[in-house]
């Protein structure tokens, strides 16, 4: 039986037809505005390719915020797996099992990539789940003939036809499949998946495999009628022996090169899916399932990727779990400033952390919304449990310890917890020497018989004996600090962290009175309903509805990344995070700033610039660089108990009074935080009096001007600059060449002009990028 933990993630795990009938199938419009018009419908701080005029307005309203039908004013987002067929005798949970009417997305779960760099659900034939298996007999799972194709996607297709405005993705990878794929036989291939086909052996980014990846992905939804991509990539993170064991070979070696290759690859899908979708009259969602732990976000440095994401899921589970003996919740909303793990790492002792918690999920939500409106960030809620056997200490089990005397085959453990086991893990995974895998994972409606004393009639068909009775009680125990529920059987020792109506009811509370997006489950099949007639639990809608009812009348979820109102003109300034060191050797963090001066003015010494980084790390930001970086306001101070009160601190730093920047060039300082933050955001530089934004921001509404002139930074109509005629060979910088890399600051030579990189790139002409895109132009030579 494959479990959430086999497809999905461990956060915490080792550290702590063709495009018209796809629009018909969508319900949505088959025409394309104006650019101007699409423009006034792109979100807040998303990135536009260049040149292309993307159909926003099919996905987004004149406020940049996502259409789903009037009654779902947030989103619920549920992970569909591809394995819950029946047909191996376990409860099947079919598209026609979905709540279609209660949900907004769905994300079937999963793609694959193949030998050769494509996405892949397997080779088509009565087996293969996704294309080809039908299920005879059964109601609602009747095939559509209008589809050339079988399996889940009919069946998705099928309903999606009378629910128009619930949008499918597929996504790619998940725990098993992030590094490697299972082949027609099961057999697992260990490929190097992601993390060869985005980056070389070398560290540099592999642009042929993501190009291979991405074209590859968009033909696969036109194919199947999806709305979009979702990645989920476990880990790009150069924290060692992070991920799957069975990918670190092909991980271990390329973690100098996986944030580089994982932008490349975001970038890259983002400007294929606008393409295609320009071309289609829709436009394609892309989104990620990003983890929470703040201990693999530290190696993702400023998670780069989210410019060019429609909208994060963040894996906020997992957070405690058997890979140690930590006894806590698998999904808390709050720190409460007990937890066990990061005691013991001096967490909160420590004045660097200012502590504050980093394993919860608000903790994870204000880290993404420092460079993110709260609109495009999901909070992720796990339908299945976690859970320890023979726990001492702790209060009912919460905060106490199980340790375990063997690890599971395979796991890379060499000290790990005493995960629950048998009827405290229906679904389990087995590990290399195929034996039960102890982690006290159960889908929640056997967790809620469990609770109630009551003996499924299903479990016969996990191989459990007739006469199977439970030992000792599973008490219910709740925390409203954290916002977690737990049974602890006293008898067994046996502690399991659970979901149900009290905590799912205050997530999405919170997920309304703070603007946020949505909420991302995995997975629906863990959901509960309660069966009168056989006096049990079984899979259902229960939570799922709970959270829809919260939803309906919500006010629209928050559409600006920044609390403030930033200015309509903004310059062309870029700023670039980067040198960051690697994996146990990034603390503090202590990346350089790049600041380059991309307009035509030269900013004085002494010129002030400011940005927001997210209150998920202290307020103790500095530079070593004589820069005179300090934090100005904050939003929260002090620990996170109960949650961060406020999302930003607000930063200046001026530019050394001897130190002037001048056209085309740039200047380093060396920033320092003890936290991991997303992309500091929402910058703005006063110049000569007068305070713009930042290009950068991709803010909606926001015209890029020249210093001074409050005019585009295009040559005066009225006072031309002649442009001299190119002398033969005059061109010092090397030719531009397809086939190469180039670093921010590179210089090239290419129809007599000289270009300069502004951040690193590979196979985009100069001339064809646009005033936002890599090149800036320096002139005819």
């Amino acid at each position: 039986m494959l479990s959430p933990s086999r497809h999905r993630a461990r956060p915490a795990l080792l550290a702590a037809a063709g495009a018209v009938a796809g629009l018909l199938l969508a319900g949505l419009p088959a025409t394309v505005s104006h650019a101007a018009d699409q423009e006034s419908c792109r979100p807040d701080g998303l990135y536009k390719t260049p040149g292309v005029d993307v159909p926003y307005c099919s996905v987004y309203d004149a406020d940049g915020r996502e259409k789903m039908g009037a009654d779902h004013q947030r989103r619920v987002i549920g992970y569909f797996t591809g394995w819950r067929t029946g047909k191996d005798g376990t409860p099947a949970y079919l598209a026609s099992d979905i709540p279609w009417d209660k949900v907004t997305h769905l994300n079937y779960a999963f793609a694959h990539i193949d030998g050769g760099n494509k996405i892949s659900v397997g080779a088509d034939g009565p087996t293969n789940a996704a294309t080809g298996m039908t299920w005879p007999g059964v109601s609602g799972a009747e095939m559509d003939p209008e589809f050339s194709y079988k399996g889940h996607f009919n069946l998705l297709s099928k309903f999606k036809k009378q629910h128009p405005n619930v949008k499918t993705l597929v996504s790619v990878g998940g725990w098993a499949e992030t590094g490697g794929y299972f082949d027609d036989s099961g057999k697992r291939v260990n490929s190097g998946g992601f993390y060869s086909m985005a980056t070389n052996a070398d560290g540099s980014v592999n642009q042929a495999g993501i190009d291979t990846f991405a074209d590859s992905a968009v033909a696969f939804i036109r194919k199947y009628g999806f709305n979009g991509v979702d990645i989920d990539y476990e880990y790009p993170t150069t924290m060692k022996d992070a991920g799957n064991p069975l990918d670190w070979s092909f991980a271990n070696a390329r973690r100098a090169g996986l944030v580089k290759g994982y932008a490349a690859l975001m970038k890259t899908l983002r400007e294929k899916l606008d393409r295609a979708g320009a071309a289609d009259g829709r436009h394609y969602l892309l989104t990620v399932a990003a983890p929470s732990s703040g201990y693999l976000l530290r190696g993702m440095e400023t998670f780069q990727v989210q410019k060019y994401l429609d909208y994060v899921n963040i894996m906020s589970y997992d957070l405690h779990g058997a890979w140690n003996e930590y006894v806590g919740p698998n999904a808390s909303l709050f720190d409460d400033g007990k937890d066990a793990e990061l005691a013991a790492a001096n967490v909160y002792g420590s004045q660097q952390y200012g502590g504050i918690g980093y394993l919860n999920t608000d903790w994870a939500y204000h880290y993404f919304r420092g460079s993110m409106p709260a609109g495009r960030i999901n909070i992720g809620l796990p339908y299945y449990t976690r859970g320890f056997k023979n726990v001492q200490g702790g209060t009912d089990g919460l905060w106490g310890k199980a340790a375990a005397t063997t690890c599971p085959a395979g796991s890379g453990l060499t000290k790990c917890g005493d995960g629950a086991v048998g009827i405290d893990n229906l679904w389990h995974d087995k590990d290399d020497n195929g034996k039960e895998s102890p982690a006290g994972s159960n889908p929640m409606w056997h967790a809620k018989n469990l609770e109630k004393g009551i003996v499924g009639d299903y479990l016969t068909k996990y191989g459990f004996p007739a006469d199977t009775r439970l030992t000792g009680t599973y008490a219910r125990k709740y925390d409203s600090t954290l916002v977690a529920p737990w049974l602890w059987n006293a008898e067994k020792k046996v502690f399991l962290s659970t979901e149900d109506e009290q905590s799912v009811a205050a997530k999405a509370d919170y997920v309304v009175d703070r603007g946020i997006g949505g909420t991302m489950i995995w997975e629906l099949a863990g959901d509960y309903g309660w069966n009168a007639a056989k006096g049990q639990y079984e899979p259902g809608s229960t939570l799922t509805s709970l959270m829809y009812d919260k939803f309906k009348s919500a006010a629209p979820y928050g559409a600006k990344v920044s609390n403030k109102e930033l200015p309509a003109k903004a310059v062309d300034i870029g700023v670039e995070f980067g040198e960051f060191k690697l994996g146990d050797s990034n603390y503090p963090i202590t990346p350089k700033v790049k600041i380059t001066n991309n307009t035509k003015t030269t900013l004085p010494g002494g010129t002030e610039f400011q940005f927001d980084y997210s209150t998920a790390a202290p307020a103790n930001a500095s530079d070593q660089s004589g820069f005179g970086t300090k934090v100005i306001s904050s939003d929260h101070t002090g620990n996170n108990v109960g949650g961060l009160k406020g999302d930003f601190h607000r930063v200046s730093l001026k530019l050394p009074a001897w130190q002037s920047l001048a056209p085309g060039a740039s200047v380093e300082l060396s920033f320092n935080y003890y936290l991991p933050v997303s992309t500091p955001w929402n910058w703005t530089v006063n110049i000569a009096g007068t305070t713009y934004a930042l290009a950068g921001n991709l803010a909606r509404g926001t015209t890029v001007v020249e210093p001074g002139s409050g005019t585009t930074p295009t040559p005066d109509p009225t006072n031309p600059t002649p442009t001299p005629t190119p002398t033969p060979g005059a061109c010092t910088a090397p030719a531009w060449n397809a086939g190469s890399e180039y670093g921010g600051g590179s210089t090239v030579s290419h129809k007599s002009h000289t270009w300069k990189a502004k951040w690193w790139t590979k196979g985009e002409e100069p001339g064809t990028t646009g005033e936002w895109g890599v090149w800036q132009d320096l002139g005819a030579c």
